[in-house]
């Protein structure tokens, strides 16, 4: 019997070396923490917060059935992205990956260290316009606000859909 299977989702983004190489590389490492089943298109996105002068960034999101927990999945990413070159100098700054952690099932949770669902998400259009390419109707486990609704409240203006299918033909 397989051990239980919890739906997360994931946003990616890189902004530095080559991104779409790393976004590509790091889809196959998530399959080392559980099944990807959804991804998203990729969104080149301007950089938002952080200091001036940045890249702009590739976005994307996944959905994977993991039967880790959510502090393994949330180490398992960290590992992924350490594994990447990310470095946490200064809030907000470039990054050669980002892997965070937005949804584990319905979970809510206010730990410092895994908050959940992730804090600015649902306020993000680089965050929620690939989120809607999975599951428009996703909802936010502690307002009930779905993924199109927060999507069509945000201020789009720098997201762009780039590539539709960007994984499948590189491996």
């Amino acid at each position: 019997m397989s051990a239980p299977q919890t739906a997360a989702f994931i946003a990616l983004g890189a902004n530095l070396g080559d991104p779409l190489t790393t976004l590509r590389w790091a889809v196959t490492e998530l399959r080392t923490l559980g099944t990807v089943k959804a991804l998203s298109r990729l969104y080149r996105t301007a950089p938002v917060g952080g200091p001036a002068g940045q890249p702009e960034y590739l976005n994307a999101a996944t959905c994977l059935h993991t039967p880790l927990s959510a502090p393994d999945l949330l180490a398992g990413l960290h590992d992924i992205e350490a594994r990447a070159g990310r470095t946490r100098a200064e809030r907000w700054e470039a990054r050669t990956l980002d892997l965070d952690l937005i949804l584990y099932g319905q979970l809510i949770s206010g730990a410092p260290d895994l908050l959940l669902p992730h804090p600015r998400a649902w306020d993000r259009a680089f965050v929620l316009a690939p989120l809607s390419d999975l599951h428009p109707h996703l909802t936010h486990p502690a307002t009930g606000e779905t993924v199109s609704a927060a999507l069509a409240r945000t201020d789009r203006r720098g997201v762009e859909a780039h590539i539709d299918d960007w994984y499948n033909d590189w491996h």
